[in-house]
């Protein structure tokens, strides 16, 4: 029997923090993820929900914002 292999998600202010990418333009790179890519949608009371990323979805965020990069100057580039 398999089992989720995942011990930590991070969340999307803690990873654009980490990348120095604004949260909203980050929101726009990672609209289409889905869980293979390493997304996880964490839901609160009522409508609340968040994205968090396991390990390989932040390595999955940073090749989307570097082919993002390359095709518009939405994000500043890292420090």
């Amino acid at each position: 029997m398999q089992r989720n292999n995942v011990s930590a998600v991070f969340t999307m202010a803690r990873v654009a923090a980490d990348l120095g990418a604004d949260e909203d333009a980050l929101f726009d790179i990672i609209v289409d993820m889905e869980p293979e890519d390493g997304l996880i949608w964490v839901h609160g009371l009522g409508d609340e929900a968040c994205p968090a990323f396991t390990r390989d979805g932040i390595d999955e965020i940073e090749v989307r914002i570097a082919a993002h990069r390359a095709e518009r100057d939405l994000l500043p580039p890292k420090p």
